[in-house]
């Protein structure tokens, strides 16, 4: 098994750690864990639009968010990474994020692109020379198979996405907790 396997594979239970360490060093303040929150609904909303046209295995997505980036759900990701950092309000917690995520997502970003381009060949090709791999286009590449994929609520619950917007809320709840015990 070679690294970007083990990443893809074990990236949510080094999350787990990574929470730790980034709780641990957190020192939260109501502004800091307010202005988290937003930012962290707007990676929730980017996370949850992707996921709602997000048909895994069956077909290659590029409708929605995914006319924009490659990796919408990833970079979903990474607003709500920051978020936590802003949350945090440590300078160490946000390194530890920004460490994580540039390098598990890099790697992982990378061998699911491998993926898609074994599987579906050159169609993922013509995909990947219109819209870039993380950071957005401003506007909606035009691909001609893209089809007329519309957001789904069903595919978004499919995808069980839901789940991020529970952890999140979980970890504001922490910081909340973790500024009331620092209280003099």
């Amino acid at each position: 098994m070679n690294i970007a396997q083990v990443l893809a594979r074990w990236r949510v239970r080094l999350g787990y750690l990574l929470a730790i360490l980034v709780l641990w060093f957190s020192r939260p303040v109501p502004r800091s864990i307010l202005g988290g929150a937003i930012l962290g609904a707007i990676g929730l909303f980017i996370r949850a639009r992707a996921a709602g046209h997000l048909h895994k295995q069956q077909v290659l997505t590029m409708t929605g968010p995914y006319a924009h980036t490659r990796n919408p759900l990833y970079l979903g990701s990474a607003i709500l990474a920051l978020g936590v950092a802003v949350a945090a309000n440590s300078w160490i917690a946000a390194a530890i994020l920004l460490v994580y995520f540039a390098i598990v997502y890099s790697v992982v970003m990378r061998r699911e692109e491998q993926e898609l381009r074994q599987h579906h060949g050159a169609a993922f090709d013509e995909y990947a020379r219109t819209v870039p791999l993380f950071l957005p286009r401003f506007s909606a590449a035009k691909l001609p198979t893209a089809g007329s994929g519309a957001f789904s609520f069903a595919q978004y619950k499919k995808n069980q996405e839901y789940r991020a917007a529970i952890g999140f809320l979980l970890v504001l709840i922490v910081f909340i907790v973790i500024w009331r015990l620092r209280l003099p």
